[in-house]
């Protein structure tokens, strides 16, 4: 599922965080448990330093848990809904 079309650009302290890979979680771009029943699974994320982060929304992104911009084709395709 596409959680989003774009990024979540948040700032984040340095920690471990678990990205939500399958689209459902409510608590995007993190997991809260909802891929439950389906074959994905959520990537721990370690965030050594402080910064802005670009979590990927759209799930389709190349490099994983961060943003790479596949979100630009998925909307000129018309997949994202």
């Amino acid at each position: 599922m596409i959680a989003q079309v774009g990024p979540y650009k948040l700032e984040m302290e340095p920690g471990t965080y678990w990205w939500c890979a399958c689209g459902r979680s409510a608590s995007q771009p993190f997991c809260d448990g909802s891929h439950k029943g389906t074959s994905f699974q959520p990537r721990e994320v370690v965030i050594a330093t402080k910064g802005v982060v670009g979590w990927c929304g759209c799930k389709h992104s190349q490099r994983g848990e961060r943003c790479d911009g596949t979100h630009r084709t998925l909307a000129a395709e018309g997949g994202a809904r």
